[in-house]
């Protein structure tokens, strides 16, 4: 194993911040990542497994090590007549693997396509996107228990997944995946439901859309309305779309018949934070190096030489303003750290 010392981070993150690292690895296997955290206790220090860094926030010096995720591989497990079994390394990248699926026929995920970051981060966010969450296709997941220090797989219902959740987010650093089990169909019933899809579709005359053809409406959606992290830092998605009981809802509504909102049971409603921000007016509003991005308000985005310490800051005025006005408090989606 190679340790590189006082590294820069900036390269490895969406966000661009010049945060460093006390030591970084990179570990292209199972047998690598065993010896990173066997170094990490020995020498009692903490440790990050980092992928794209697309879903992170750093906002102070790194005291441990980071170890950056480069277990790839795309391989075909097993196939029936309706699935098709497909085994990935957590290195792997996400829209690299997805548009693979869509090339193949194979559906499932593609209106996943374009989502930052590898697929080993998939299932501890549990990612979604235009009424699809990664959960409904993942079969199993293979990682490292670091407190028996043994290989171990669990299984869909084993990971706990929820709303941007699950057991990996709930257990920070316990589980770390190497590998993910997905189950894709040959056979896929397409989600084109989704309101700004079924507009593009419409717009470009496609009646009946192939998995290529949603795919690639997606791309261009969410291209139209997310700032591309090589020109303007951001890590997409900064706050979680927030829960409230129907009776918050019916208030709000009420106070803001304009409010956004979805039943997710008889008695709770999501809000659409995006909203929420809007109508606070942060929209487009920046302040020195940060702000929040004119066509998306849910994104955050570093304008410069931001620091993670102003970055989180940014965010956290909007999440007091929020609660000010809405009495709905926000959770940030991105990992602080």
């Amino acid at each position: 194993m190679t340790v590189q010392e006082n590294i820069s981070l900036k390269q490895y993150t969406t966000f661009g911040c010049n945060e460093i690292s006390r030591y970084f690895t990179s570990i292209p296997s199972q047998d690598a990542l065993v010896e990173a955290i066997s170094w990490c206790k020995e020498k009692q220090i903490p440790y990050f497994i980092l992928g794209t860094g697309s879903n992170v926030l750093f906002t102070k010096p790194f005291e441990g090590l980071i170890i950056k995720m480069e277990v790839v591989g795309i391989k075909k497990t097993n196939e029936t007549a309706t699935n098709v079994f497909l085994s990935v390394g957590a290195g792997e990248n996400w829209h690299h693997f997805v548009s693979y699926c869509v090339q193949k026929g194979w559906g499932g995920i593609e209106n996943l396509s374009l989502i930052p970051g590898t697929v080993g981060a998939s299932p501890i966010q549990n990612i979604g996107a235009y009424g699809v969450e990664v959960e409904e296709s993942i079969e199993s997941v293979t990682a490292l228990d670091t407190q028996t220090n043994q290989w171990i797989t669990l299984s869909n219902s084993q990971c706990a997944f929820g709303y941007r959740n699950s057991l990996f987010k709930k257990e920070k650093n316990r589980y770390l995946i190497t590998t993910v089990q997905f189950i894709l169909k040959k056979q896929h019933q397409l989600r084109t439901d989704y309101g700004s899809i079924k507009e593009l579709l419409h717009e470009k005359n496609i009646k009946n859309p192939s998995l290529a053809d949603l795919s690639n409406a997606i791309v261009q959606i969410r291209t139209s309305k997310l700032p591309n992290p090589a020109k303007l830092g951001n890590a997409g998605s900064f706050f979680k779309n927030p829960s409230v009981s129907k009776t918050n809802f019916e208030k709000l509504k009420t106070d803001f018949p304009e409010l956004i909102a979805y039943p997710i049971s008889d008695d709770t409603y999501k809000l659409a934070a995006g909203w929420l921000i809007e109508n606070c007016g942060w929209k487009g509003v920046r302040k020195g190096n940060v702000g929040c991005y004119d066509k998306q308000s849910l994104v955050i985005v570093n304008y410069g030489q931001a620091t993670g310490k102003e970055i989180y800051d940014f965010s956290e005025e909007i999440i007091q303003s929020v609660l000010t006005k809405f009495n709905v408090v926000l959770e940030r989606e991105v990992t602080i750290l």
